[in-house]
């Protein structure tokens, strides 16, 4: 009796093989492209929910209803930085154009920053108040408004506070470091070539000069004093002028009614509420775009922008 052909030897063996092979490889692409296909659509709705978080779909018809104007300065007031001049008056401006606008409040929270910068914000309010006389303009400090804070805050025609808020810090500084005494321990000696006697000006690693401190004193005065014409010309007779005013101290919400350094108590709700009469808060602050954001998640740059700002900070005057 023969004994049963192997598989491998029936006549249809190699077909069949090749069938199988022939679906397999199709089913391999089609599972493939599945995948393809759900990873594409999530990356869609991604960007979808990016745009519709960054675009502010009903603006404009949120524009056509009467509405508080709203501008936020938040942190250092620096011109590298997002509170800067540049941003913080395109904002104003458009939120007194706006002629569905009853008013603007000033939002701050700010521990202060670049005197030039906060002149430039101060001077600016003070251009649109008189371009647009009929419509307030209120400063809402929140947990701090000092220094080059409070330089902007000056020039609104009220600034209302939290009991609690830190207000004031009316004052000047220039800070660095010195480096002279480690050098001469670690044996480094500092080789500095200048055309003008003062060209190396309170350079940290060579012995401070009293000529160049004296001098140095004299700038900080200066602007020292321009930061108090400013507060006493916008605060008028509302500022119950005290010796140690102008010092550099800071005071409480509370302490600051008192001194006649803010005016009432108040948030940006009750404000736009109640004195503004506009319940509406709408924010006109300039924001980045999505590829701004982008970079400075991706922090391009960094390494270099941390040694030219070291450097620069031996320089850098602060309304801080």
């Amino acid at each position: 009796m023969d004994s049963p052909q192997p598989p491998e030897n029936t006549p249809d063996w190699e077909r069949r093989t090749l069938e199988k092979l022939a679906f397999s490889a199709l089913n391999e692409q089609r599972a493939s492209r599945r995948w393809g296909i759900f990873f594409k659509s999530i990356g869609f709705v991604y960007l979808l929910i990016v745009l519709l978080a960054v675009v502010d779909w009903g603006a404009d018809s949120q524009h056509q209803e009467r509405h508080t104007a709203m501008v936020s300065l938040d942190g250092v007031i620096q011109a590298k930085g997002d509170a800067n001049a540049e941003k913080l008056m395109a904002a104003l401006q458009s939120a007194f154009e706006e002629k569905n606008s009853a008013g603007v409040v000033l939002r701050i929270n700010s521990p202060g920053g670049s005197p030039v910068q906060a002149g430039m914000i101060n001077d600016e309010i003070r251009r649109l108040r008189a371009k647009y006389p009929e419509k307030p303009l209120y400063a809402v400090i929140e947990d701090v408004c000092a220094s080059g804070g409070y330089y902007v805050a000056v020039a609104a025609d009220k600034i209302y506070v939290n009991k609690a808020s830190i207000v004031g810090s009316i004052g000047v500084l220039m800070d660095g470091f010195g480096f002279t005494g480690t050098m001469e321990k670690a044996g480094v000696e500092r080789r500095l070539l200048t055309a003008g006697a003062n060209k190396g000006f309170l350079d940290p690693f060579s012995p401070q000069a009293e000529t160049q401190k004296t001098h140095a004193q004299s700038m900080l005065n200066d602007i020292h004093q321009q930061f108090i014409d400013v507060v006493k010309t916008g605060r008028g007779q509302r500022l119950k002028e005290t010796p140690e005013m102008f010092s550099g101290l800071m005071w409480t919400g509370a302490q600051s009614i008192q001194l006649g350094l803010a005016d009432e108590f108040g948030s940006i709700d009750t404000v736009a509420r109640d004195v503004i009469k506009a319940e509406k808060v709408l924010d006109y602050s300039v924001k980045d775009n999505i590829a701004e954001r982008f970079a400075k998640r991706l922090g391009a740059g960094a390494v270099n922008g941390f040694w030219s700002g070291f450097f620069e900070t031996q320089m850098d005057v602060k309304l801080r």
